[in-house]
């Protein structure tokens, strides 16, 4: 069972933007972006950072807490 560690398709949809504009903002694949929007891969942290800067939120805000 994996366990879901981004929250970037909830913020994409939030911000209303898609994956491609999104893969254009970072200068990664959108096949790449689709797997870190079903959480099948994650991105790097400096790619976190980028992708926060883009979508202008917090990096936190690109992660569910572990906290209960």
């Amino acid at each position: 069972m994996t366990q879901d560690i981004n929250r970037l398709k909830v913020v994409l949809a939030e911000k209303k933007r898609t994956n491609k504009w999104l893969s254009e903002q970072v200068g990664k694949d959108p096949a790449t972006v689709s797997k870190w929007c079903t959480n099948t891969m994650q991105p790097n942290l400096e790619t976190l950072v980028d992708i926060a800067k883009a979508l202008d939120v917090d990096v936190k805000d690109l992660l569910w807490s572990i906290k209960d």
